[in-house]
């Protein structure tokens, strides 16, 4: 069985606590390699070697770090195929699906190549009399990120590319349940150029985020996953004077206008909620559908598109839809969830309780399912569930339905199907959640905005990527300077009195 590492120094380390973590391909159920879960001190030796690798690296100009993201753009493309491969056999995503985990982390590394821009300070000549005023925005220092399973190549490029870009170094805590492909974008990092011991990754469960968190050289942290745990790391980490970033969960609704096209409706419910087995932190997966008839046109056209979804490994082809969820534990959760809407009084119209994949009986393959008539008491409504899963809330009118997106305890996406343009001014105006889709399913903003949701779906002031991630990965430095007049006279040769 395979042994991953952590990449410290510029190597593949082994770890020494003697404790690992299983690391499974989801499709078979089988373990196939086992991933250290450092210590305190291992993790402390990271830090040390990032805090004297980082001074060298912050006094580089930021027009050749930004040639390091060239590079490593460069790299990424060559090695697609092998990132995609890595990340679908531990995750279970789709290959196509892989692929795109690793663009969207490109897309935010190619925005990082505009550094020396977003770098630049403000200058004002002639503040006072002979004053001038300017600003530096320099790093931090060492910087750390804690990154989740579903998207193990996109989110640690979310947070490492602008973090190195703009000096600091940086320590990624990767999911242990898809470690590789953090280690391979490590090492591409320094094939792009990146000096030892700015980037490394050091693999660990609890004990390693809370020595992240109370490491006193640590000046940020930035993670992404369920939010009980994003606001134990917001609240321990500001506890310890560090700037901290959290993004949680999410229930994401879509609102579906009597005058929507509901072809375009259903294919785009299809293709968010189902998507990635439902493993997405901006997946939809309520339903709303204002109007009874909406509601039954709707359910009309999702029945059939739900009932064709092909679901399989990744191995099976490109035609795939969604593949299996990540652990047996996550399996158990949603088919926990399914049930409570059952007994709670939802109307089951797609049940796939009993799907079984022949060949892969042991993979955590998850059928999907489709309900009607979910109210908003229902926990199927009020809690995350990250799997094949849609719910359809059915609403009296526009105003109850742009309620349940208002209300609802996350607020993370959303997005409104409609070809009225004045239904989907109000609502993108009104609506209290981070990200607004206009007839776009899954409203990810592109690198060169910002990502970040509302209400407990997101802890801290800064959103990720963007322009965002330069402010939250510098501190601001004011200089007020004067300089004396008179020596450009020339010299004095008489004795100088009081006058």
């Amino acid at each position: 069985m395979q042994e991953l590492t952590h990449y410290i120094g510029g190597a593949h380390v082994k770890g020494t606590s003697g404790r690992f973590a299983d690391v499974y391909n989801p499709a078979t159920g089988e373990v196939q390699a086992k991933v250290p879960l450092a210590t305190a001190d291992e993790m402390n030796t990271a830090v040390e070697i990032a805090a004297k690798a980082q001074p060298a690296w912050a006094a580089v100009n930021p027009q050749r770090r930004a040639r390091v993201m060239m590079k490593f753009v460069t790299l990424l493309n060559r090695d697609m195929d092998k990132l995609a491969e890595a990340l679908s056999r531990e995750h279970g995503k789709t290959l196509p699906d892989a692929a795109g985990d690793v663009q969207r982390g490109l897309e935010v590394v190619e925005y990082c190549i505009g550094a020396p821009q977003m770098l630049k300070g403000e200058f004002t000549d002639g503040a006072g009399p002979g004053i001038d005023i300017y600003s530096m925005k320099q790093p931090l220092g060492v910087t750390a990120g804690i990154t989740p399973f579903n998207f193990p190549a996109m989110i640690p490029m979310w947070m490492f590319a602008p973090a190195i870009a703009c000096g600091n170094a940086f320590i990624l805590k990767p999911s242990e349940r898809d470690p590789s492909v953090p280690l391979m974008l490590a090492e591409l990092m320094e094939e792009a150029g990146l000096p030892k011991g700015i980037l490394q990754v050091v693999n660990g469960d609890k004990d390693s985020v809370d020595a992240i968190l109370d490491h006193p050289a640590i000046m940020s942290v930035g993670f992404v996953g369920s939010t009980p745990i994003a606001e134990y790391i917001y609240g321990r980490g500001c506890a310890n004077g560090k700037r901290v970033q959290c993004f949680g969960g999410a229930k994401n609704h879509m609102i579906i206008m009597p005058d929507a096209d509901m072809d375009q409706a259903a294919d785009a419910l299809v293709g968010a909620g189902y998507g990635a087995a439902g493993e997405r932190c901006m997946a939809i997966s309520v339903a709303v559908a204002v109007g009874n008839d909406t509601a039954d046109r709707l359910i009309d056209k999702l029945i059939p598109r739900i009932e064709a979804l092909k679901v399989g490994p990744y191995t099976a082809g490109k035609d795939v839809d969604y593949g299996p969820v990540v652990t047996a534990a996550a399996k158990a959760n949603i088919e926990r969830l399914v049930q409570t809407g059952i007994d709670q009084g939802a109307k089951l119209v797609v049940d796939g309780r009993n799907f079984n994949l022949q060949g892969y009986e042991d993979g955590f393959f998850v059928g999907p399912h489709l309900f009607d008539h979910v109210t908003t008491d229902m926990d199927i409504y009020t809690q995350e569930i990250f799997g094949p899963v849609l719910s359809t809330v059915r609403a009296e009118s526009y105003e109850q339905a742009l309620a349940m997106a208002t209300d609802h305890e996350y607020g993370n996406g959303t997005a409104i199907f409609t070809r009225d343009g004045d239904a989907a001014r109000d609502f993108a105006a009104r609506v209290q959640v981070g990200m607004v889709g206009i007839n776009v399913p899954i409203p990810v903003p592109l690198a060169y905005h910002t990502f970040g949701g509302w209400k407990k779906s997101a802890f801290g002031d800064l959103n990720q990527h963007g322009p965002d991630a330069f402010k939250f990965y510098t501190k601001t430095k004011t200089v007020t300077a004067r300089w004396p007049s008179g020596i450009k006279e020339g010299g004095e040769f008489s004795i100088p009195v009081m006058e």
